[in-house]
């Protein structure tokens, strides 16, 4: 019987490295480091485990994290074990971020399953209205989405200067349940 777990276990992470579509939030860290390692758009290094950091050069970062909290909260969920939240981050000072990119982003990562279901999921809200500039005294406005698809959740955002010009954006996929709390830190 211990032999079976143990192939079972063995086949599982084969079939979640195999493909970059098995996203993570709700599997436990073990099978999140599993995936991660074997994504061929993520390439951790040898001492990475659930955070990666890139320079790609002088003014390019791209980051990716896996963690146990939930994406709006500071403190983790009952389940220490469960990833439930991802985030990637890239900060490019060369070429402007925009949503086709991070979109563009978010499928290599993920793969063309989670991708279909972030594109056709619900958008549940959009901030702030067009238009909207830096307040005075202010140096950027960030124009961020939340969306729910069927599988998880989608958050969005990307920081502008004065000028219009984005050079921060983020994503967050994580647990729907999440959603709720991610929703009213929002609307402060």
């Amino acid at each position: 019987m211990g032999f079976n777990r143990s192939l079972g276990w063995a086949i599982a992470a084969l079939v979640l490295s195999a493909s970059p579509g098995w996203a993570i939030p709700g599997q436990t860290a073990t099978l999140a480091e599993t995936w991660i390692r074997n994504n061929p758009t993520l390439r951790p290094a040898t001492n990475e485990r659930l955070t990666i950091n890139r320079l790609a050069a002088p003014g390019q970062r791209f980051t990716f994290q896996a963690s146990v909290f939930p994406v709006g909260g500071v403190s983790p969920a009952e389940n220490r074990r469960q990833i439930r939240t991802e985030r990637f981050g890239i900060a490019d000072h060369a070429n402007p971020i925009t949503t086709d990119r991070l979109d563009e982003s978010l499928r290599e990562i993920y793969g063309q399953e989670i991708f279909n279901d972030y594109r056709q999921g619900t958008v549940l809200m959009r901030y702030p209205a067009r238009g909207a500039r830096p307040a005075p005294g202010e140096n950027l406005v960030l124009r961020g989405e939340v969306r729910e698809g069927d599988r998880f959740a989608y958050w969005q955002e990307i920081a502008y200067d004065r000028a219009g010009t984005a050079y921060l954006g983020r994503m967050a996929v994580f647990l729907k349940d999440d959603l709720p709390a991610l929703q009213a830190q929002l609307d402060l």
